[in-house]
């Protein structure tokens, strides 16, 4: 079976819960108000494509490839990237709802939440040494045995971070924020 190959094309409006994206690989496209919820999108190759103002909640990912892919305005609740092909895996999200999605034990570092809402998101194990974190919502998101070396959380909030939980050399936070590493310790901070 030859695979479909796609090449700088561009998806306006396309509902893939009516009509079944086809598997290949898909390089340098864009998807703009394309409709992926709940679809099986399994062992596709996303390569430097653009989704914007798409709707990918529930999206079943498993061993598809995303490199160089950037996300913005996505609704992307419950999608489970710890299923997709690891290889080269790299992500960036600009103003995505995420909410419930899972990152658990992958290799994203350098990765770039930017006004991101990452309510109950699992980091757990998860590399993110280098990440930023702007602007981001992390109400109850999972952060345990994490690399969070170098990242970047100054403008987010919401957060709870374990310091003797997580690796956090060189983290950035701003006096505003950094309730969310005291939390455990019950203190008052006024």
């Amino acid at each position: 079976m030859i695979d479909n190959y796609f090449d700088s094309e561009t998806y306006l409006k396309a509902d893939f819960t009516k009509t079944n994206i086809k598997k290949g690989e898909y390089d340098n496209c864009t998807f703009t108000n394309c409709n992926f919820e709940n679809v099986h999108a399994s062992n596709i190759q996303f390569v430097e494509c653009e989704f914007i103002d798409c709707n990918l909640s529930n999206t079943i990912v498993t061993n598809t490839a995303f490199k160089e892919v950037n996300f913005m305005r996505c609704k992307m609740i419950g999608v489970k990237f710890n299923e997709c092909d690891s290889f080269l895996l790299q992500l960036s999200f600009n103003a995505c709802q995420l909410n419930f999605s899972s990152f658990y034990q992958l290799k994203i570092p350098k990765t770039s939440f930017k006004d991101c809402n990452l309510d109950a998101v699992d980091f757990t194990e998860t590399d993110l040494n280098m990440a930023l974190f702007e602007d981001c919502d992390l109400k109850n998101a999972i952060f345990t045995q994490t690399n969070l070396e170098k990242a970047n959380f100054i403008t987010s909030t919401n957060f709870y971070i374990d310091p003797e939980n997580n690796r956090l050399k060189g983290a950035k936070f701003s006096k505003e924020n950094i309730e969310g590493l005291l939390q455990k310790y019950n203190i008052v901070i006024e």
